[in-house]
Parts: structure tokens; sequence; C-alpha cells
């Protein structure tokens, strides 16, 4: 009955929207998708999800929209301090957590390809010592992860001991072309994070990590693939705010996205190779 009943709201759906793309439909008809946004709303407004009552506000100024995008035709225009947010309180079935538990964040974006840039995702690393849960990157070279989709998971919430910040992330072994529209993702299984560029998966040999070398247990550094990041731990449920393009830091909001960011979607299990690569042809 339930699977009829999400038939009958998808099937709905696509009546109410009339002009909403293939792509769209294509990720509406995809099993446990919690929210998706394609950012057709001006400045100003809120973007509203198109499943869910998940609406995200602009945050530290606004956001330009731009007559280009994947699913709507737009995109939101991100670069100069300004996010958008949902705070932890109102993020329903977007906190995903537990043992065991799945995820799934994907996105269509044009990155200028430059900084460390997050598209999406709960992640807070700053307030008490950390909120982390899950988030979508693009490059983390910290650990192995420049100009690459990275898919960031975390337990405790706090860094990866014994290092300063968090490591439990996988990055795609491909790079992320900048000024071009591309589909970045990333899933998690429980216990392996993995992540694909344009819906294509390419493993990564064991290799030693940056900046692990000197620390208690790794004197001559870490080595470990990452692609896939094997993460037993699971997801914590550790109180943050699900938020677009920056997360919070020390030093404040940062690792703000540049680009363009044309469309979100979030899944509360790991979406096999199959079903990212049908979502990348378009």
């Amino acid at each position: 009955m339930k699977y009829f009943a999400l038939m009958i709201l998808l099937l709905s759906t696509e009546i109410l929207l009339g002009q909403t793309s293939s792509l769209a439909i294509k990720l509406l008809k995809t099993k446990n998708l919690i929210a998706l946004w394609d950012f057709k709303e001006v400045k100003g407004e809120k973007r509203k999800s198109l499943l869910g009552p998940y609406e995200l506000s602009e945050m530290d100024g606004s956001i330009d929209r731009l007559p280009e995008g994947p699913l709507s035709g737009y995109s939101a225009k991100f670069g100069h301090g300004a996010y958008l947010a949902l705070q932890n309180s109102q993020t329903g079935r977007l906190n995903i957590y537990g043992p065991g538990q799945g995820v799934t964040v994907a996105a269509w974006v044009k990155w200028t390809g430059e900084t460390t840039g997050f598209v999406g995702g709960m992640w807070n690393e700053y307030l008490d010592g950390g909120k982390r849960q899950y988030g979508l990157f693009v490059s983390l070279p910290h650990y192995n992860g420049k100009n690459q989709v990275c898919g960031h998971i975390s337990y405790t919430g706090k860094p990866t001991p014994p290092f300063p910040y968090s490591s439990d992330y996988s990055a795609s072994k491909q790079e992320v072309r900048a000024n071009e529209w591309t589909f970045v993702s990333f899933t998690y299984d429980g216990q392996d994070i993995r992540s694909y560029l344009n819906g294509e998966f390419q493993a990564r040999e064991k290799e030693l990590i940056l900046n692990t070398k000197g620390f208690e247990g790794y004197p001559d550094g870490l080595i470990q693939s990452k692609n896939p990041y094997n993460f037993p731990d699971g997801i914590g449920n550790n109180g943050s705010d699900f938020t677009v393009g920056a997360v919070l830091l020390k030093r404040g909001m940062g690792n703000f996205f540049k680009g363009q960011i044309g469309g979100l979607a979030v899944f509360n299990r790991a979406l096999s190779a199959k079903e990212l690569k049908k979502l990348a042809k378009q």
C-alpha cells in the first residue's frame, strides 16, 4: 500500500509540475528520495524542495538565479559569502543517521575550479567540537581529494583521531572540470563511501595520505584507498543544520562553493552504480 501511495503521489507531482524536466521526473521516481531542489526561485525567495516540506533560507546575503540549469532551466549562483540553510529542528527525514544506514547526495554543479566547495548536507565542523554527519564536497585537498568529488561521513561529529580534521571521506579518481555542468554524487551503504563523477565510479589503489605523517600510530603516514573509502562506523545523529554552499568552521562560515548549483537530491539509501549512471544521462 505504501508503494502504491507513493506512485500516486509521484504521478500527481508530474501533473502538477507540468513543465518539470525529464531529469526531475526521473529523480522523483527513484526510490527513497527525501528531497529535491531545482533552484528555480528568484533571489530573496526560499528554495523549496519538490518533495517534502524542506525550504532552504538565504543566509548572509542573497543568492542570484541564473537562466540555465539541468532540472528547471535555472540555477543558484554561489560564491559571494551567502549560503542556504535549514535549521536542525526542521530537517525531518533529512536527519539521516544510524548504524548500517545508507545515504546518497547528488548534485548538478558548474564549479569555477576555485578552492574547496561544500555542495550540500548536514556538516558542521565547529560547534561542540563538531556536528558532522554527511556532506558532499568538491575538492578536499588536505587528505588526497584535490579537485575531486568527495563524500564525507562522520559518526562522532568530530575530527578523525589522531588527526586535526576529519579524514573520513571518499574522493573520486577523476577530477571535476571547471566551468562546465557536472553531475557529482556520493553514496554510503553503512560500510563504504563511494564518490562518482558523471555517474561513473572509478576505484583508487591504496596510497599514502597527505598530511598524516608523524601522528601517533602513523610515523610514516596513513596508507588507504580513497575510493571506495571503508567506514563501517555509521552516521551519527549529531545535530547539524542542513546547509548548501558553505559549512560552519572555527573562523565562521567557510568552504564556500563557487559556481552554480542547478539541482540537489538527497536519498536515505545508497543508490546503485546503475541508478547513478541512469541519472547522469540527460
